[in-house]
């Protein structure tokens, strides 16, 4: 076993959870906690000494998606279940690819998401910076450290051999691989190029006899990437550390403690820890999460355009709900089910739980998971409070200059609608669409359209009007149901069904949507009695 990775000595394997609080003394009295990890196979547990801090490091390259926003979850998750820390850290250093507001947005979005860091950019912390371009002269002193042990060196191939290096190997049906020429190269040769201010990179030695290492969620893997892959480049030549030497070396600066990150970083582990093991520091324990996908086991592309999570949120989607249908179709979890929040998923997290499968995400169910949702923000006088304000606003954006009444922006009013609608909507802005129009601008409706109904409007909205004034503000849907049957009944000559017909259509100028009795309650006696009033006077113009 190597001397960079420690495994439990206490590992109870009829353990089903990950427990917190097992703690024992270390030989110099301080406190050691200890995660005990369920095995599966061979996954066994692990040792975490210290604090718990984990890390996501998305590169601004690009906005936020679902597949990092997953991401950044589980690690949130994970640092609440054991009282840890969650770091931002922002990878920049492909300054080529940067897109401008990417860095920005990525934070903003996690805050938006309700999962926000502890230290970041935006935040600071105690193991800032925490963007990599503010911290080259720590990558370059660490490669420098690598040069002088003998494990690195400086390399002055030019681009152009190494295209030909790339062309030869797929010409002849190999996988492109640098062929380490540089490493073979004397001390008075590398001191003659730099001399002469040749460009160069540094490399880092690859050597064989990779120890295997234990993932948390993949067991025991070991990959021997001497053998497959050439020396990899950990300073390029413009002077920034490639992803393979600025990971390790934040992760041990920022005293990073586990490594939760996609599978699709599980082949380059083993290089990583050789990197650790040169530089003679004690390696995270790493977990690498299995993929999101497309529910048909396609790959989540971001030129579907529609995974970004600026995009979600400008479509109304809750993030209670993004959180929730992402880690629905995952595993990690001691139950499976809709409808949780976040204090939930901390929780009922189980790390022994998280499985090797990738996740299949249906999008299409998204709607429900928002209705759920929404319906408990609804359901919370806080949340509810917000979603009011929300809703004033585009009330007032769709319908500014049709609202005749200002009592329709009034927040008991929009609270009644809210209420009377929940489970119904998925989203808060199916009540600005043309279906919801009625409860904001009074509808308009003609005599032909009255005509087209029943002969005896006029008595039907006297009926009505007098119904009201019986029952005052006391509305309830229940209640009007059967009134509205007994006002029925006393029509002459119209069926129950235009009568209901007619109802609809004087209070909302539609044929569909919620019940009548609903609309009723919804509007409030006044908005009704206004509504049939304006039946009475059509009807006397026709007459």
């Amino acid at each position: 076993m190597s001397r960079w990775f420690k495994p439990c000595t206490r590992c109870f394997l009829h353990s089903l959870e990950v427990r917190r609080g097992f703690r024992c003394l270390t030989p110099d009295g301080k406190r050691r906690t200890e995660l005990q990890l369920r095995a599966a196979g061979d996954r066994c547990c692990s040792t975490v000494q210290g604090e718990v801090r984990v890390r996501f490091a998305p590169s601004p390259t690009g906005f936020l998606h679902l597949g990092g926003l997953r991401t950044a979850l589980y690690n949130y998750i994970f640092a609440k279940k054991y009282g840890g820390i969650f770091i931002l850290r922002l990878e920049d250093t492909d300054q080529s690819r940067l897109v401008p507001g990417a860095a920005e947005s990525i934070e903003d979005m996690l805050e938006w998401a309700g999962i926000p860091p502890d230290e970041s950019p935006r935040r600071g912390g105690p193991t800032g910076p925490y963007m990599q371009s503010q911290r080259l002269d720590l990558y370059n002193q660490t490669a420098q450290q690598l040069v002088d042990s003998g494990h690195a060196y400086y390399c002055f191939c030019s681009s152009q051999r190494l295209e030909l290096l790339k062309k030869e190997a797929l010409r002849s049906g190999q996988t492109p691989r640098y062929d380490n020429r540089c490493r073979h190269l004397r001390a008075d040769q590398v001191q003659e190029k730099l001399a002469q201010g040749a460009s160069y990179v540094i490399r880092f030695r690859l050597e064989e006899g990779v120890e295997p290492f234990q993932d948390l969620i993949f067991g025991w893997n070991r990959h021997e990437v001497a053998q497959v892959e050439g020396d990899p480049v950990v300073i390029k030549a413009d002077g920034f550390p490639t992803y393979h030497l600025a990971n390790i070396v934040d992760d041990h600066y920022m005293k990073v403690s586990h490594v939760l990150r996609g599978s699709e970083w599980l082949i380059s582990t083993s290089k990583h820890l050789l990197m650790y093991r040169a530089l003679g520091w004690q390696p995270p324990t790493f977990g690498h999460l299995p993929l999101l996908m497309n529910k048909d086991g396609s790959k989540l592309s971001k030129r579907q355009g529609d995974i970004f999570i600026e995009t979600f949120k400008r479509d109304g989607v809750l993030p209670e709900a993004l959180l929730d249908i992402t880690t629905n179709c995952g595993s990690g979890f001691n139950t499976n089910r809709m409808g949780r929040r976040i204090h939930e998923l901390i929780s009922e997290f189980n790390p022994s739980k998280i499985t090797t499968h990738s996740a299949l995400l249906d999008l299409e169910k998204l709607p429900e998971f928002n209705r759920l949702h929404l319906q408990q923000r609804i359901e919370d006088e806080q949340q509810c409070d917000l979603l009011i304000q929300d809703l004033r606003e585009q009330i007032y954006q769709a319908y500014a200059e049709q609202i005749q009444d200002k009592d329709v922006l009034h927040e008991d009013y929009i609270r009644r609608v809210l209420r009377l609608r929940k489970g119904h909507i998925s989203f808060l802005k199916e009540l600005v669409s043309p279906t919801y129009s009625y409860l904001w601008v009074r509808p308009s409706f003609s005599s032909q359209e009255v005509a087209s109904l029943t002969g005896e409007a006029q008595h039907i909205a006297s009926l009505l009007l007098k119904l009201i004034e019986e029952r005052g503000e006391e509305l309830s849907v229940d209640r009007l149901g059967e009134d509205l049957k007994a006002v029925a009944k006393q029509a002459k000559a119209t069926k129950y069904r235009e009568v209901m017909k007619l109802l609809r259509l004087v209070l909302s100028g539609q044929q569909q949507g919620p019940s009548v009795a609903e609309m009723m309650v919804s509007l409030g006696s006044a908005e009704i009695s206004h509504r049939f009033q304006k039946l009475l006077l059509l009807s006397n113009e026709t007459d």
